[in-house]
């Protein structure tokens, strides 16, 4: 089962009356399935579709020594760059191509390498703040917050952490007991307010899937 607004309608009997840009926002807790979600509308849509990741925007941290760049709180707004993200939505939404940075979790600091995204009749952006940041939020067409129970979340991040980021059991613990969860609590759990739909990530979502793609195909006037 999963939740829809009315403005969920609303918004796409507004877009069906003209072609445009559709920016997808969507939101949810650390390990929550959203990248995953994310990456299956993108599929859907072939190279109709980009995707944005939050977390490529995070602060560069290289002028501070290792040992204190692994001290910083990663779970509150402060830490990402949202002015260079709100930049470069803009840009998309006018049609003009971004240099998407890259960042290193293991050296928390920015890589030289950037990304050029071209824009697409579906943009879309994947990371837990998103909802929580006014300058973002009223960007996205659509608003998506994806729930997990808090178990959950925290097993599929310490498998993503260990494998993808290099990280040990005692420091991802230390990391989500700091920062992870009071955050979650402060910023990203009342953020789903502002969600236009809310998609449980425990069992068969195809359903709530099939429907938004659906939706989303009407809407931007794509046909397959």
């Amino acid at each position: 089962m999963f939740r829809i607004t009315f403005l969920f309608f609303l918004i796409f009997s507004h877009l069906l009356l003209a072609e445009h840009m559709m920016i997808i926002g969507i939101a949810g807790g650390t390990g929550s399935g959203k990248t995953r979600l994310a990456k299956q509308i993108q599929e859907a849509f072939g190279n109709q579709a980009s995707l944005i990741e939050q977390d490529c925007y995070y602060k560069d941290l290289s002028d501070l020594p290792l040992s204190e760049r692994a001290k910083k709180n990663f779970d509150h707004p402060t830490s990402l760059d949202f002015e260079l993200l709100q930049t470069h939505l803009l840009q998309l939404k006018a049609w003009q191509p971004i240099y998407k940075p890259h960042y290193d979790f293991k050296t928390h600091s920015r890589t030289q390498d950037t990304t050029l995204v071209f824009p697409t009749k579906i943009v879309i952006i994947e990371g837990i703040l998103l909802l929580s940041i006014p300058n973002i939020r009223e960007l996205l067409d659509l608003k998506i917050y994806v729930e997990a129970e808090d178990d959950i979340r925290i097993l599929r991040r310490l498998e993503r952490d260990i494998k993808e980021r290099g990280r040990d059991f005692t420091s991802i613990k230390e990391q989500y007991l700091k920062t992870v969860k009071p955050m979650h609590s402060k910023f990203v759990e009342p953020s789903k307010i502002y969600a236009d739909v809310i998609i449980p990530s425990h069992g068969d979502n195809s359903q709530a899937l099939q429907m938004i793609i659906s939706r989303l195909k009407d809407a931007v006037d794509i046909s397959f």
